[in-house]
């Protein structure tokens, strides 16, 4: 009796050592997963680096055995831009529906930025650089290209973002490959009212992302919406002070579509600066895109604090969402004068 009951006990201790040992070895294999997960996490936030728009357009050219051309600059520009949201480490990660892709938002916000750059720069292409006059048709393949990059950033199957946006890419290669045919009637006017009303719609967008870095600090502002014309009016009634602050949980959000944005007016900016050369020249205003291109280099600098921070204006933390409306509001105001110079006789 007394040896079964020393066996029973030996098995009982058996049997807590070995869910001693799998809860252990669970606990490591969940740390090893979190860890890992974290590093790739990490690895895939890295924000690529600026490239040089020259070197890319002639790399573009040599590898399909084309030349560069008036405005093959700025479309590899765009081909590129649309190519990284796709190629770079992690791929496409607004639409992830797995760890560590659905676990971030840093960088799928990065990417809401450059993507709302390759729209807009897609619809000018279609509707202004690529006609000579507003009756004149609009380019096949552009037709095309413009409305696969405005297909929903957060699909992921059936059909998913990659899949839509790599068919505008392949036309914004069919139509670099017929730009710079001698034979072929694809073209791109650079003139100063297509650039003007491209600086338009940036200068927009600008506008409204400096407003919404500002509102990080969330402060009461006079409604101005019916400034300057005394006959407007809105649908509904409006209040005169209106309360506007970013949700803290958007704040870095907004910041990192901030930097995406930048990064691509960047390189955008710069294919300008050789496609419109001569426009440039003539109105005096290559150093105006230089330094607006100077003005939004500085929002591409690291950001060595781990969390975006939200500091008061002028409180003991600092606030990166006001220093980066900073250059924002910068290079949208130096926009604004450039868009004036443009449209002088």
């Amino acid at each position: 009796m007394a040896l079964e009951k020393i066996k029973a006990t030996f098995q009982s201790g058996i049997q807590n050592i070995s869910v001693l040992v799998h809860g252990k070895a669970l606990l490591v294999g969940a740390g090893i997963l979190i860890l890992l997960l974290s590093l790739i996490g990490w690895y895939w936030s890295q924000e690529p680096e600026l490239f040089s728009v020259q070197a890319n357009a002639e790399k573009v050219a040599t590898d399909n055995g084309q030349k560069v051309v008036t405005g093959y600059t700025t479309t590899a520009t765009l081909y590129s831009l649309a190519d990284t949201l796709l190629n770079k480490p992690g791929g496409f990660l607004r639409n992830d529906i797995m760890p560590p892709g659905v676990l971030m938002d840093n960088m799928p916000n990065w990417e809401v930025g450059v993507l709302i750059q390759v729209r807009d720069m897609a619809r000018a292409l279609r509707k202004d650089f690529s006609r000579s006059q507003s009756q004149s048709r609009e380019d096949p393949d552009l037709s095309v290209a413009e409305p696969q990059f405005n297909f929903d950033a957060r699909s992921w199957i059936l059909p998913s973002s990659e899949r839509e946006y790599q068919r505008g890419i392949n036309k914004l290669q069919s139509y670099m490959q017929r730009l710079s045919d001698p034979g072929d009637s694809a073209q791109f006017y650079a003139r100063a009212d297509n650039l003007t009303r491209w600086l338009g719609d940036v200068e927009t967008r600008l506008g409204s992302l400096s407003q919404r870095l500002s509102a990080s600090v969330g402060k009461p502002r006079l409604n101005t919406d019916l400034a300057g014309d005394a006959g407007a009016a809105p649908s509904t009634d409006s209040v005169v002070l209106v309360d506007v602050k970013t949700p803290w949980s958007q704040i870095d959000d907004v910041f990192y579509e901030a930097r995406g944005t930048s990064w691509a007016l960047i390189h955008l900016l710069r294919a300008v600066e050789v496609d419109f050369a001569d426009v440039l020249d003539k109105k005096n205003a290559t150093v105006s895109v230089r330094q607006i291109i100077r003005e939004l280099e500085a929002t591409q600098d690291t950001v060595w604090s781990p969390m975006i921070l939200n500091g008061s204006g002028f409180g003991f933390l600092a606030n990166h969402s006001l220093v980066m409306a900073n250059y924002i509001s910068r290079a949208n105001a130096a926009i604004i004068d450039l868009r004036r110079l443009l449209e002088q006789g």
